[in-house]
């Protein structure tokens, strides 16, 4: 389905029609499906005007990953902060992280620019997950769990889940959901221990 634009959009807005409109195309089909000319045809625009924009189709694969990091992570540390705060379930974080990496796309779409050669792929996410935790870091007394700890395995479960979740719980007999019940398992025990 294409989304037609017919009014003249600032810059900034023709940016974020194209994001959402690449976040829509690997929702439906796949990292592959992230390209210029894919988005531009989505939008009505032309390809030069996101030539404009991005500079080139990793260009705006990097845009979608930073984009995509920034909710996920905003996401993910409002969940954490009602969960610290005693107000919710810490599986709501646990369901959130993998959420983002799976339903989202942004797993999938990281390990696809990562294998395109884009070696610097992840910053964006590993960057926006890094300021996260600093800033948890900061804002909760020094006798808090190893929050740095707790995160890199909550995140390394969350993208292994959503790249090979499915076909290994089924090789292994095991439900689909194993890896989050595992990953709750975690982060409760962590929880009761500090």
């Amino acid at each position: 389905m294409s989304i037609t634009l017919r009014r003249r959009l600032s810059p900034a807005e023709s940016r974020d029609a194209a994001l959402d409109a690449a976040r829509a195309l690997l929702v439906e089909d796949g990292p592959q499906a992230v390209t210029l000319k894919a988005v531009a045809a989505r939008i009505g625009r032309t390809h030069a005007n996101l030539l404009h924009h991005f500079g080139s189709a990793a260009g705006l694969q990097r845009a979608l990953i930073a984009s995509m990091a920034d909710r996920i992570v905003g996401r993910i540390g409002e969940a954490v902060l009602r969960a610290r705060a005693g107000d919710q379930d810490p599986r709501e974080v646990v369901e959130l992280t993998f959420d983002a990496f799976d339903q989202g796309g942004a797993g999938a779409l990281a390990s696809w620019m990562i294998l395109s050669g884009n070696e610097d792929a992840l910053d964006p996410i590993l960057n926006a997950i890094h300021d996260l935790v600093d800033e948890l870091v900061e804002s909760h007394d020094s006798k808090d769990l190893p929050i740095h700890e707790e995160t890199l395995q909550l995140v390394l479960m969350a993208l292994g889940d959503a790249l090979l979740g499915g076909p290994m719980a089924k090789a292994l007999g095991l439900p689909r959901t194993k890896a989050r019940d595992l990953a709750i398992r975690a982060l409760m025990a962590g929880r009761s221990h500090g």
